[in-house]
């Protein structure tokens, strides 16, 4: 008589090794220490928020207006983009602090870099107040055109990550120049430092292009691809975005706990 698979049985507390289980509290501690900080939860929301607009686009379709799982998740997706909306209410301080700190930059940084680099930051402290305005032109509290602020926030945004790019291409190059200063010594942990300095700056601005591809897409029709994407496409860029922000995020986590 033929007999079938053997049964399936429930783990013995043998089989649970305490490495696995340390691995997994471990984890549980750092997710749950990650989302007690804001830009932790920013992180998470964000990629929610993405991820529900890649999928109600995906199973959408061609279908206008979207009804049904589709529709529900690109409703989820706008309420979690309006939550974060909100929260930006309060970065300002933080953004003015970040800008105050770096200043004009150490003086023995790339001349180039520090240019870049405080543009940039003055670009995000202009985009948040742009945003604010036309947040409370939308719900009353200001009676100004929203729309146009909307515009001007979405182009501070792209500038700012326009910027980034060139900065990060331009960290690239110095950092090309090192590597090969390194193949003639013997420092295999200064060559690894810059290897791992490379990939950073390499992910940096996928998410970058990822993000200003999408608000490019936000500025009026008539600016280069503006208005052409498709909701999964939108979705799909800022959730590759998202991801490569919360790997970023763990590394230097990971970094700074050793």
């Amino acid at each position: 008589m033929a007999t079938g698979p053997p049964p399936s049985r429930r783990p013995l507390r043998s089989d649970i090794t305490p490495g696995s289980a340390a691995m997994a509290a471990a984890a549980l501690g750092g997710l749950a220490a990650a989302l007690e900080t804001y830009r932790g939860r920013d992180r998470l929301v964000r990629t929610l928020c993405y991820g529900c607009q890649l999928a109600g686009g995906t199973l959408a379709g061609p279908q206008t207006p979207p009804s049904g799982l589709p529709g529900a998740l690109l409703a989820v997706s706008a309420q979690l983009s309006a939550c974060r909306t909100i929260l930006r209410l309060f970065d300002d301080v933080a953004m003015l602090s970040h800008s105050c700190s770096y200043g004009l930059g150490p003086e023995d940084e790339d001349a180039l870099v520090r240019a870049l680099s405080v543009l940039c930051n003055l670009a995000n402290q202009l985009y948040y107040p742009c945003e604010h305005l036309a947040w409370a032109a939308d719900v009353g509290i200001v009676r100004v055109r929203s729309q146009r602020w909307w515009t001007l926030s979405t182009a501070f945004w792209a500038f700012a990550l326009l910027l980034s790019i060139l900065r990060s291409l331009r960290v690239l190059f110095q950092l090309r120049g090192k590597l090969r200063q390194h193949k003639c010594t013997p420092l295999a942990r200064n060559r690894k430092e810059v290897k791992a300095q490379v990939k950073a700056e390499v992910l940096s601005i996928l998410a970058d292009a990822a993000d200003l591809s999408n608000a490019i897409h936000w500025l009026p029709p008539g600016f280069l691809w503006a208005g052409c994407f498709p909701p999964w496409l939108v979705g799909l860029l800022g959730t590759m975005s998202s991801l490569i922000g919360i790997y970023q995020a763990l590394r230097r986590g990971n970094s700074e706990a050793t």
